[in-house]
């Protein structure tokens, strides 16, 4: 029997619970957002013509919800529908950080230091003008946050070209590995390296685009990155 769902952990599900290393799974939605909220990246898996496709794409969270940009173009996101006229579709979205290369003395206990999310559910496209608009900000704020209060807002011919597709945070796990590499004890004494290589992702000096006006400087949220 699985744990119900709190205002602090999200219920596990038969697909939420992994088959391998258990013990690393967790549940906490504090865990779960600070992982989706640090990447840029998802990995949008679903069918189509009975074929399995994984798409990379931007996407946002808004409390208890995922926004999934797109283009209107797209057959998955038409697939969606609107959640009354259309069931949607079925998705399976994976964020994932690496965090250290982890060097055991045996090539078999060799591994990595991540974390990850999956998030399974049924994937709808966003219709309302309204939330539309917030999906589009939170979009472009999980990226850079304070940038969508920096930037002209999207056209009405923009808005048209673009899709978002948003899912429930609910069928939702963490899995996490930390630490170092797991020798076999017959191992300990041989004469190879051993040890975590850590990972990370750093932001480079912003580069003015060409033909900036002069008079625009650096906005502090970028100053902060």
């Amino acid at each position: 029997m699985t744990a119900p769902a709190t205002t602090d952990t999200y219920a596990p599900t038969e697909r939420t619970v992994p088959t391998r290393s258990r013990e690393r799974a967790s549940y906490d939605k504090a865990l779960v957002h600070s992982i989706l909220d640090e990447a840029y990246v998802c990995h949008l898996g679903f069918v189509r013509d009975g074929a399995p496709v994984v798409l990379p794409t931007l996407y946002g969270r808004v409390g208890e919800r995922l926004y999934v940009h797109g283009s209107t173009g797209s057959r998955p996101l038409r697939a969606t529908g609107d959640g009354v006229k259309a069931p949607g579709l079925p998705v399976c979205l994976t964020v994932t950080h690496v965090d250290g290369l982890v060097l055991a003395r045996s090539a078999f206990h060799h591994s990595l230091n991540y974390r990850s999310v999956v998030v399974h559910g049924t994937a709808h496209q966003v219709t309302d003008p309204e939330e539309l608009r917030t999906a589009l900000d939170a979009l472009v704020d999980h990226v850079v946050p304070g940038r969508s209060t920096d930037s002209r807002p999207a056209n009405a011919k923009e808005l048209a070209a673009t899709a978002v597709i948003r899912i429930d945070l609910d069928e939702v796990s963490a899995k996490v590995r930390t630490g170092g590499p797991n020798d076999d004890a017959e191992d300990l004494g041989l004469p190879y390296w051993s040890g975590v290589v850590p990972v990370r992702t750093v932001n480079g000096t912003p580069v003015p685009a060409d033909g900036l006006d002069p008079a625009v400087t650096l906005p502090d949220y970028l100053s902060a990155l």
